[in-house]
């Protein structure tokens, strides 16, 4: 009966509709009460939100509501509804069940995972019937939700100032008290922002897991070494939240003593943000090969039992690591942080590219900031570029910026000495030679792809341009000599 009381109450007076009781739309509902805002809370499943509003939300300023009528009907206006529900259909499906009951201007946001070209055109939807629409990309998971996110918001721009107050209130916070949350830009660029953030997330976590193969089965390492080795780069340049969560995972030990990290299948999964950013660079002609990788990784991983029969039959080189091991952890940490580098470089290439194809008016250095904190992949290495960008807002590559150009050239040396060792001992490291290929490709002023051309022209007359002509003309040379046929 408090619940019914409470609930007329506060009838028309909520200031946010949440749809979606889930783990991420439950705390970012407490995130947002803590913070002096209203919500009504609805889902499908009405079991989910009692058991919601007598459990955690419990006396707070959170209320349900049976349907997708009365959530709209305890609302303010304009209202502000936030949909935390899987990407795809269901997000259409929920758009379609409100749309009876909004009003011009009301403001529908959607949080999930959604895939960029779909929030381009629920975007471009909605504004044609007078409403407006937001896609937010939101990074922390649900620690993050309760605690403070980062938050990537884009959409329809009149939908920012109404919204503005509650996302940066609720979202992480600097060291500067800056928040971690600011306007992307137009129609599907927040979740595009977060669909990079996610590919550079899968890049990072895979530097890293190349960096523990290579100490456990290159150097030798046990866990307890290794975890040492962590907490020591914790504290240096490579101070990521993804190190110090590697950190603690190699120390942690269950209650009968084993080590946990042992006993986990090493086969890893995906939900599809790495493998669109990956498509999203071939669609954009960009060459997003550590991410790539990264994902290639995951797919490899999967085939376990093929990798166990293959274990059997393909011989690893037969030599072991026979030189000083803690100058090769320091030759790795610096390899680590120059492939780091090359893999925020590659997104920028695909933020930049795609900002041009899509006509977004994109914030290089205030997305930097927004990833600061609360994400996955905060670190103190995204200050630097910030920075970067700051300097000089119209920077191509960040690695042509003073301070990842010297970063780079001083770990160059440890960089190769790690992956020829590796090559040596048979440790794949396909994201980390990755990075140092992309490096060797993008500081030469020639590369092979004279004689591509050449063979292309050669069989299909693809044409070529010349070093000798202007750009823009091109050629056709008959490669095959008078009487020599092209199938002898």
């Amino acid at each position: 009966m408090k619940r019914e009381n409470q609930r007329t109450h506060t009838m028309k007076e909520q200031h946010i509709g949440m749809i979606g009781c889930g783990v991420m739309g439950r705390n970012l509902a407490l995130n947002m009460e803590r913070h002096g805002f209203s919500v009504a809370m609805y889902d499908l499943d009405q079991k989910k939100v009692r058991q919601y509003l007598d459990g955690p939300a419990a006396g707070k300023n959170i209320i349900g509501a049976a349907s997708l009528e009365d959530l709209a009907d305890k609302l303010r206006k304009p209202r502000r509804i936030m949909m935390m529900v899987p990407a795809g259909r269901a997000v259409d499906d929920c758009i379609q069940s409100l749309l009876p009951h909004l009003e011009k201007e009301d403001i529908l946001m959607d949080g999930g995972n959604s895939h960029f070209p779909d929030t381009t055109r629920r975007t471009r939807e909605l504004e044609a019937r007078g409403l407006r629409y937001i896609g937010v990309g939101v990074s922390g998971g649900e620690e993050g939700a309760l605690l403070g996110p980062s938050m990537m918001p884009a959409g329809s721009p009149a939908a920012w100032p109404d919204v503005k107050p509650i996302f940066q209130a609720i979202c992480a916070k600097t060291e500067a008290g800056e928040p971690c949350c600011d306007w992307v830009g137009e129609d599907g660029a927040g979740h595009f922002v977060k669909m990079v953030h996610n590919g550079i997330e899968y890049g990072d976590m895979q530097l890293i897991c190349e960096a523990y193969q290579f100490l456990k089965e290159g150097l030798g390492m046990t866990n307890a070494e290794m975890h040492q080795v962590f907490a020591q780069w914790q504290e240096g340049e490579l101070n990521s939240y993804l190190i110090e969560i590697t950190r603690d995972i190699l120390a942690y030990k269950d209650a009968g003593g084993n080590e946990v990290l042992d006993l986990i299948l090493d086969t890893a999964g995906q939900k599809g943000t790495g493998k669109w950013t990956v498509i999203a660079a071939l669609d954009q002609g960009q060459a997003l090969t550590l991410i790539g990788e990264a994902v290639f990784a995951r797919c490899l991983s999967a085939i376990k039992e093929e990798r166990v029969e293959a274990s059997k039959i393909l011989k690893s080189p037969a030599g072991r690591f026979e030189g000083n091991r803690d100058a090769m952890v320091n030759d790795l940490r610096r390899a680590l942080y120059a492939s780091k580098i090359i893999s925020y470089t590659q997104g920028y290439q695909l933020l930049r590219s795609a900002a041009e194809t899509y006509g977004w008016h994109l914030n290089y250095g205030g997305i930097a900031l927004i990833w600061r904190g609360g994400c996955i992949i905060r670190s103190v290495f995204l200050g630097k570029i910030k920075e970067a960008f700051d300097q000089n807002p119209q920077l191509h590559c960040l690695l042509t910026a003073p301070f990842f150009r010297e970063a780079v050239t001083s770990a160059q040396e440890s960089w190769r000495r790690v992956v020829m060792t590796a090559v040596r001992l048979g440790v794949p490291m396909p994201a980390t030679s990755s990075a140092l290929a992309y490096y060797d490709g993008y500081r030469s002023a020639r590369l092979p792809a004279n004689l591509l051309q050449a063979q292309r022209d050669y069989f299909g007359a693809h044409t070529y341009e010349r070093v000798d002509r202007p750009r823009g003309q091109f050629f056709h040379t008959q490669w095959v000599q008078a009487g020599r046929s092209l199938e002898s």
